[in-house]
């Protein structure tokens, strides 16, 4: 499908791997040019030079997004390179597993910097050009905020922030014809999931036990999946659909597991 997003400036934080790499590498085969927001210089020019290979293109910024600042100067960045943006992805994120028993204030509160609190600050940095560009912002989010995990406070109440800021932007920013969305994930295996399910005595027995639990064809969503749907809620195809938080979790959240 044509989604008409040739030469478009889309920003994706923590793009260089996982889920914002797929993202990235629909993007750039739709014709925009995604721009990595990450932490790490060798791996945004790694994420580059794959969509590159592919026929795309890209281009990085290097961020801590857990200080403010580079947050802003992110943006600038971007807005003094190609002068517009089209779009914000905010994908940054990890599971650092702060609960309630093993955690404390400090922890706590960088968790949510860590999961959160950047993403306000990027599309508040990123608002004045999306409002000339009309452009729209997707937020990736998690299960967790559903129906719970256990030992990850932090993440759940980051991810229960990130669906209420979904529904309150979209609110906001009708008047300026900006879409606001989300896609939540369940169960999609990354670089991050692999070292989490390598902690297991029987790594490859918990997978299966997880993957049985999935209702839809008892597998794990690809990044490729979760992009998929992203870039479609970027783009003028999905044009009356704002407010939303749309599950690609192959049923894991609503439906019955035990199916």
């Amino acid at each position: 499908m044509n989604l008409h997003l040739e030469n478009k400036i889309i920003i994706v934080t923590g793009g260089a791997k996982g889920i914002g790499l797929g993202i990235c590498k629909v993007l750039a085969a739709e014709g925009a040019i995604p721009v990595i927001i990450g932490r790490k210089e060798s791996d945004n020019q790694l994420a580059i030079k794959e969509i590159e290979a592919a026929g795309g293109k890209a281009r990085a910024v290097v961020a801590e997004l857990t200080k403010p600042e580079d947050c802003e100067n992110a943006v600038q960045q971007i807005v003094a390179e190609f002068g517009h943006i089209d779009g914000l992805v905010n994908n940054a994120g990890v599971n650092d597993s702060v609960g309630l028993e093993n955690g404390d204030y400090n922890s706590f509160v960088s968790s949510l910097h860590k999961n959160l609190v950047h993403y306000y600050l990027m599309a508040h940095h990123a608002l004045p050009e999306l409002k000339k560009s009309k452009g729209s912002i997707v937020n990736i989010g998690s299960k967790t905020a559903d129906t719970g995990q256990g030992g990850t406070s932090a993440y759940a109440a980051s991810n229960g922030g990130r669906n209420a800021l979904t529904r309150e932007w979209a609110v906001e920013l009708l008047k300026y014809g900006i879409r606001v969305n989300a896609v939540i994930v369940a169960e999609c295996y990354t670089p991050l999931y692999n070292t989490w399910i390598q902690t297991f005595d029987n790594p490859k027995e918990k997978l299966k036990q997880i993957t049985d639990k999935i209702p839809f064809e008892n597998r794990m969503t690809t990044a490729e999946e979760i992009a998929n749907m992203v870039v479609f809620l970027l783009s003028k195809k999905s044009s009356h659909t704002t407010g939303q938080l749309i599950y690609v979790d192959g049923g894991y959240t609503h439906l019955d597991r035990s199916l």
